[in-house]
């Protein structure tokens, strides 16, 4: 998608991976056991789900480039921690290795894009008006 046709922080490429890979770790914890209901199963969605959030709130602040690009250093955070909890879940046992290293995988493509999104901040800092 060209910088250009990129209106909404929905029109983000990055962002519609984020979005498909919470829904994707939220399938699976379906299925993980009750008892981790407020430990691993809440950690895994907050931090696949923060990605997301982080990210909207990132295209909100980019009349700032200190603080855009703060905000994207949390999703990178927020990325790694989900990347963690997946790991501890296929150890666990309640996610199958193949999964576990195909999300991980993901988050590790949404970690290309979030360095390049960094890299080329610049491109993306809204024009303020000089009055």
């Amino acid at each position: 998608m060209e910088r250009n046709s990129i209106v909404r922080h929905q029109d983000l490429e990055i962002y519609q991976m984020a979005i498909a890979l919470a829904m994707q770790v939220f399938e699976h914890t379906k299925s993980f056991p009750i008892a981790e209901k407020r430990l691993l199963t809440q950690q895994l969605l907050k931090s696949s789900r923060s990605v997301c959030a982080n990210l909207a709130e990132a295209w909100g602040k980019r009349r700032y480039r200190a603080a855009f690009v703060a905000k994207l250093n949390e999703v990178e955070a927020e990325a790694g921690e989900t990347q963690t909890w997946i790991e501890l879940a296929v150890l666990c046992g309640y996610l199958a290795p193949e999964i576990g290293q195909q999300i991980r995988q993901n988050y590790d493509e949404v970690l290309v894009e979030l360095e390049i999104l960094v890299d080329n901040a610049d491109e993306w800092i809204m024009p303020t008006e000089k009055q």
